[in-house]
């Protein structure tokens, strides 16, 4: 039994089963679109919002304060080490499903399946931190163009009543940061005394993403393509805008709290780099898969990198580096500087920004379902493929559902750091896949090939642990708990139902 759960299925059988036009998706996205999705999967709400704790810290961990800007490089390196393997894969494997279908050719069914539960964290329950993160900023805007949203319908309970409990122990002292909670927390309505507090707006653009997923892949793309020139442009106006609010006395001390902020700031910041992988999950709607994957994987890690450090740098030479622990640290260096219209302009872009992520990262969760249905480990329900619109509707609905409950009532702080534990986890598994595969399968034809094997790989594992050991422990006992739920799901109806087991049976 035990050798059953790390049976592996064949890439020759991957790419057979795929070919099935019961369940087969239609090859539309060229290079250009990859690197658009790339670029719209990794710059929104990491950028837009978690940047600000990173540099700043909080009670319980040091910021990396100006020097975040080698806390981007050295998650930008960690992620070029996993994007070289991460481009073989999906040059090797052109299907849909991601790390989820890289670990069922080489570490066997269960670590598949694991994988496949892990990269839930990475796409729906970071869906949920960037819908409600996107919320925040939308309310900003519209405050800021006249428009009145009641802030009970922004944000969660939790954190209204979080920010209501930290005014009352500063003894009435309002922190710009929390402002939007609190207000909620005063205004909220009640029906027979419960407080009706819930972030409706986070709700309603997951559904609108939803609807636009369904329609079709090519006019998400199109949609993304749009939505990623226009948060470039706008991001390339705050460097430009900045610049002449530096100071440079900013920038010192440049490691305020030693390298252990730059660590802690790299584990945080490593939210702003997830997405590049989400590339590898269209790779059964690419039209060259072999050349197109790698150039869109790395397109986008390289082009938001440099924008990342440039934004960086102004951003913390315009505000000192312990005023930035806010939700907006691009909007509040604006008005921090008196530049309100500038600081809109920056809130506009980030709606902008976090749109197109959580368009892509609602297009990557529903197709590993997909693939894991078509395996046999969730029910054949899932696995169904529109008529007309060729889209994998079924998961995309029930994804776009459950990610739009939760975030209507999560907080964000927490999910950020399961979600960096998770995707960080599976790209260990990626690592770890390509060594497997060179030396179990060495003469099979790859379109792309990591170069130094296996030390790039090894690096890229060593570089995730050391991310991973930046978290708090608290967030590896949540991960421990998740995975164990998986394992049970798996033994209650992956194990029975599984296509490469069932087969294993029959040829016996």
């Amino acid at each position: 039994m035990i050798r059953q759960f790390f049976q592996t299925k064949s890439l020759d059988r991957i790419l057979s089963d795929s070919e099935n036009s019961e369940h087969k998706l239609k090859r539309v996205l060229g290079s250009v679109d990859l690197v658009a999705l790339g670029i719209g999967a990794i710059i929104g709400s990491g950028i837009f919002a978690t940047v600000g704790t990173a540099v700043a810290g909080d009670a319980m961990r040091p910021g990396a304060g100006p020097a975040i800007i080698i806390s981007f490089i050295l998650t930008a390196v960690a992620c070029a080490f996993c994007g070289l393997c991460y481009a073989e894969f999906a040059s090797l494997v052109p299907i849909s499903g991601s790390a989820y279908t890289y670990s069922y050719a080489t570490l066997g069914e269960l670590v598949a399946w694991i994988i496949g539960w892990d990269l839930i964290i990475e796409y729906a329950v970071g869906n949920v931190a960037v819908a409600i993160a996107w919320s925040a900023y939308f309310h900003q805007l519209c405050s800021g163009l006249g428009w009145n949203i009641p802030a009970w319908l922004a944000v969660d309970y939790r954190s209204a009543a979080q920010a209501a409990s930290t005014v009352a122990q500063s003894g009435g002292h309002l922190d710009p940061s929390i402002s939007l909670f609190y207000s909620a927390w005063i205004d909220h309505p009640t029906i027979l005394g419960i407080p009706i507090i819930f972030n409706f707006l986070g709700v309603v653009i997951v559904m609108l993403i939803t609807w636009l997923l369904v329609i079709g892949i090519k006019e998400s793309a199109r949609a993304n393509n749009i939505m990623v020139a226009i948060k470039i442009l706008i991001l390339f106006f705050f460097i430009y805008s900045g610049w002449k609010f530096v100071k440079t006395e900013n920038w010192s001390p440049f490691m305020p709290n030693g390298f252990p902020g730059v660590w802690v700031g790299a584990s945080l910041i490593f939210f702003a780099y997830i997405g590049f992988d989400a590339i590898s999950t269209v790779a059964e709607e690419c039209k060259r898969p072999a050349r197109d994957l790698p150039i869109g994987i790395f397109g986008s890690l390289i082009v938001c990198t440099i924008i990342y450090v440039l934004v960086a740098g102004v951003l913390t030479g315009m505000v000192p580096w312990n005023k930035l622990g806010v939700a907006d640290p691009l909007a509040a260096a604006f008005a921090y500087v008196g530049a309100d219209v500038s600081a809109g302009i920056v809130a506009l872009g980030a709606v902008i920004s976090m749109t197109a992520v959580l368009l892509v990262f609602q297009m990557g969760q529903p197709r590993i379902f997909f693939s894991m249905s078509r395996d046999g480990l969730l029910p054949k329900y899932f696995a169904k493929v529109h008529p007309k619109y060729q889209t994998p509707h079924v998961t995309t609905i029930w994804t776009g559902v459950i990610v739009a409950a939760v975030s209507g009532f999560a907080n964000i702080n927490e999910i950020v750091e399961l979600t960096n534990i998770g995707t960080l986890f599976a790209f260990v598994l990626v690592c770890i896949g390509v060594i497997i595969l060179r030396y179990r399968e060495p003469d099979r034809p790859r379109g792309f090939k990591t170069p130094l094997v296996p030390w790039i790989p090894i690096l890229g594992i060593l570089s995730c642990v050391y991310l991973m050991l930046g978290l708090p422990w608290v967030t590896w006992w949540r991960f421990f708990g998740w995975l164990l739920v998986g394992i049970i799901f798996y033994l209650a109806y992956g194990y029975k139902n599984s296509k490469l087991r069932t087969k294993a049976i029959q040829d016996k």
